[in-house]
């Protein structure tokens, strides 16, 4: 070897070794990390983070397991135009003085079950007088509707199909704020079907302005996922592909997607729509409280170490909540084992209840914590559902129909029977057990069914007239919720 050639391969030599030691310093070093647990301001841990983890998520599969159970929707409405012409105007131009056309408009749903169940928004098809529904492989169906609720803006309607794909529910009060979450839809129409969007969970318990409604929903997921009008009914999924949300709104003085759309908890539409799978109808449990936040004023007279729950400002008399032994100037702070932080929170809790059902609940009393349990009545909402020993539900009451010896031996021909007054308007309004009603608003009743409908024409207040068990004729009234 001469010394050129030792010179050269030193060099090169060199030169690897100058590579190595760069790319070695360029390179971070993986040390083992320990799981790590962050605490906030008040003490309770957020969560422990392997911090040998990436904390941004593969959401391939959520994406390809969902996507086919999204469907396009699009409904026909049929409108009227009326003309405000004088007649002989209309008679010279040949003008009718109405006249009936057809509008188009469409959303999203989500198939819950093989069988063609699909949910998707009230307003989507709210209506309709023709419903499409067509698949992410384009075969399109016929849809009927099943049943709606309006205040929670949900919907259920049914196409006629097998072994179709489903989106899975999932637990909406397990996401976490920063969570990934799809929205998954049709915005713009059925050019964009089966368009995927990702963002975070971004608030949670959110209401929106000017949303209407007795039972309205003030426990909205907020998400930054990209949602046009088109996407309404459409699904919000987490990371493993299961259904958290019905995309339902958006906030924005343009009409389009401004940063902030708005989802129906899935906890929520999945007690809907089994109601109304099961009943026809959606049956609301009633916690019978008046409440407010609990504010810093509250906490510091009340002694409390934080400003969750909620300050119990009235209890109804003979409610669930009176029952359960909950008084005015209590803070409830648990309902079922969910802790409630919120008004909003609670009602969401109590919406995923069902009248008759029993729940644990906390609430602080004079600086004492005190376990008691509630079990959930109806509310005026339930008016007309039929139970299994065939009552009629009634403003918290039950109806049955009057036997022919009970009518005989009061001198009646025909008659409803207050079965159970209950602790409702009913109730509040001085009925009693055996009460026979005979007239509903001067309109004679015979049916349960009879004394429902009579009570749905009446705009305010319900004014009933019959005979007490004793023979007594007797009236009351009460304004309708």
């Amino acid at each position: 070897m001469n010394k050129e050639t030792f010179t050269t391969i030193v060099a090169v030599l060199a030169s690897a070794l100058v590579a190595f030691i760069t790319a070695k310093a360029a390179t971070p070093q993986q040390k083992a990390q320990q799981p790590v647990t962050s605490y906030s301001v008040d003490g309770n841990p957020y969560r422990t983070v392997n911090l040998t983890e990436t904390d941004y998520p593969d959401l391939t599969y959520a994406a390809e397991s969902s996507a086919d159970a999204v469907v396009y929707v699009k409904v026909t409405v049929k409108t009227t135009q009326e003309y405000d012409l004088p007649p002989m105007f209309r008679y010279f131009f040949g003008l009718p003085e109405s006249q009936d056309y057809e509008q188009q408009g469409s959303g999203s749903g989500v198939i819950i079950r093989p069988d063609g169940y699909i949910v998707t928004n009230n307003h989507v098809v709210q209506g309709a007088t023709k419903i499409e529904v067509t698949l992410n492989n384009n075969k399109s169906y016929e849809a009927r509707v099943i049943g709606t609720d309006p205040a929670t803006d949900v919907a259920l309607i049914k196409i006629e199909a097998e072994g179709l794909p489903i989106v899975p529910f999932g637990d909406s009060d397990q996401l976490r704020l920063g969570e990934w979450v799809l929205a998954i839809g049709s915005p713009l129409g059925e050019q964009l079907k089966g368009t995927i969007t990702a963002g975070i969970v971004s608030a949670k318990g959110r209401s929106l302005p000017n949303y209407s409604g007795e039972f309205k929903i003030e426990s909205f997921i907020q998400t930054d996922a990209a949602v046009n009008p088109g996407n309404s009914g459409g699904a919000l999924v987490n990371k493993k592909g299961e259904l958290v949300g019905i995309n339902t709104a958006i906030v924005s003085q343009t009409r389009a997607y401004t940063g902030y759309s708005f989802a129906v908890p899935s906890n929520i539409v999945k007690k809907i729509v089994g109601d109304l799978i099961d009943f026809g109808s959606v049956k609301r449990a009633k916690l019978g409280v008046a409440m407010s936040p609990v504010t810093e004023k509250i906490a510091e007279e009340m002694k409390l170490s934080s400003l969750d729950g909620v300050y119990i400002n009235e209890v109804t008399k003979g409610g669930a909540a009176d029952k359960a032994g909950i008084r005015e100037g209590d803070i409830l702070v648990n309902l079922g084992g969910t802790p409630i932080t919120t008004p909003n929170s609670l009602q969401a809790k109590v919406n995923s209840y069902h009248p008759g059902d029993k729940a644990g609940v906390t609430v602080v009393r004079k600086g004492k914590t005190i376990d008691l349990q509630v079990e959930f009545q109806g509310t005026a909402d339930n008016t007309g559902t039929v139970a299994d020993d065939g009552s009629v539900a009634f403003y918290g009451g039950k109806l049955v129909q009057a036997g022919k010896e009970e009518l005989a031996r009061l001198g009646l021909q025909k008659g409803v029977k207050i079965a159970s007054a209950g602790s409702g308007a009913l109730a509040e309004a001085g009925a009693s057990d055996g009460f026979i009603i005979l007239y509903v608003n001067d309109q004679p009743v015979s049916t349960p069914q009879e004394v429902v409908e009579a009570a749905k024409k009446s705009r305010r207040t319900v004014y009933i007239e019959g005979v007490s068990p004793s023979g007594k004729t007797g009236y009351f009234g009460f304004a309708k919720e």
